[in-house]
């Protein structure tokens, strides 16, 4: 785990992120077909509903990201996780599990009691983070039911209650 991590919240639109979501298509890229790479664009991230968590490696601006992700407040209680990205060279660190414990954090003093998210199936070490941190499967929702490269999952938060920590 890597304790020197901080995260918090961001413009999307600058040089550091705007690497990251290229990395974060190339990636997806490679392992789906266009039609199931569900991401935001800048556009979309830049959107009033959604917030934008960045780590790096100090809590200063002028240090690397090393890894972000975004929720998007659907304003009835409940929230999407998406852009969740870690680049190769930093993987391992527990970097990923550090941003969700933020998002959930944020999420919780929000408001939000529901989180969902999609995956891939071609990414194991995603789905093993997720059900660590306590999401469960879901059926796919929204637009992405009939997707085969969909998996979706979804925790439940503590009302406005701090929730224990997940396992690591």
């Amino acid at each position: 785990m890597s304790e020197s991590v901080a995260v918090g919240i961001e413009r999307p639109r600058q040089p550091a992120l705007l690497d990251l979501l290229r990395q974060s298509d190339e990636f997806t890229l490679a392992l789906y077909p266009p039609e199931s790479a569900h991401l935001l664009d800048i556009e979309e991230l830049e959107a009033p509903d959604v917030t934008v968590f960045v780590a790096r490696d100090d809590d200063s601006a002028e240090h690397p990201a090393v890894g972000m992700a975004a929720l998007v407040n659907r304003g009835d209680g409940s929230a999407e996780l998406k852009r969740m990205f870690v680049p190769a060279a930093v993987r391992g660190r527990g970097i990923a599990g550090i941003i969700l414990r933020a998002i959930e954090r944020f999420a919780q003093r929000s408001g939000i009691t529901l989180i969902q998210l999609e995956t891939g199936p071609l990414q194991p070490a995603a789905i093993a983070l997720y059900e660590r941190q306590g999401y469960a499967l879901i059926p796919n929702f929204g637009k992405y039911v009939g997707d085969p490269n969909s998996v979706c999952y979804e925790k439940h938060l503590a009302d406005g209650a701090t929730a224990a920590p997940p396992r690591d």
